[in-house]
């Protein structure tokens, strides 16, 4: 046996982290770009959760949409009591399940969806 051969150590555990974050960035960058041109819709991601979409929020997901701002996406959660912060891959089955089917509904004119929530009807009766 010849002692001559020489193992690479490992990098550090800091660099590896910075590798994987870099990763894990990259690939929601490409998810949300998908999403926004419309390749893939919101609500598949919701169902199947690609692991690079596990931690991210609910929020950054929804906004990453067309038309989808901050206020949209909380009027939209508020009709589930989900938080903004919550994250795709800790959610239920059937929250995944609940928010598809909505986003379902939402999803067919994505630049008017739902056009008859309670709050924009709310707000032309009153006026």
């Amino acid at each position: 046996m010849n002692a001559t051969a020489t193992v690479a150590p490992a990098p550090p555990q800091y660099m590896r982290a910075l590798e994987r974050a870099n990763k894990v960035r990259l690939a929601r960058a490409e998810l949300k770009r998908r999403v926004a041109v419309g390749e893939l819709e919101v609500a598949e991601v919701i169902l199947e959760c690609p692991w690079e979409a596990e931690s991210m929020a609910v929020a950054d997901l929804l906004m990453s949409q067309r038309r989808w701002g901050q206020t949209r996406c909380r009027k939209f959660l508020s009709q589930i009591p989900m938080s903004e912060k919550k994250t795709i891959g800790s959610m239920t089955e059937r929250q995944r399940r609940t928010l598809a089917a909505l986003l379902g509904c939402a999803g067919v004119d994505r630049g008017r969806a739902w056009s008859a929530t309670p709050w924009v009807t709310d707000s032309l009766t009153r006026a």
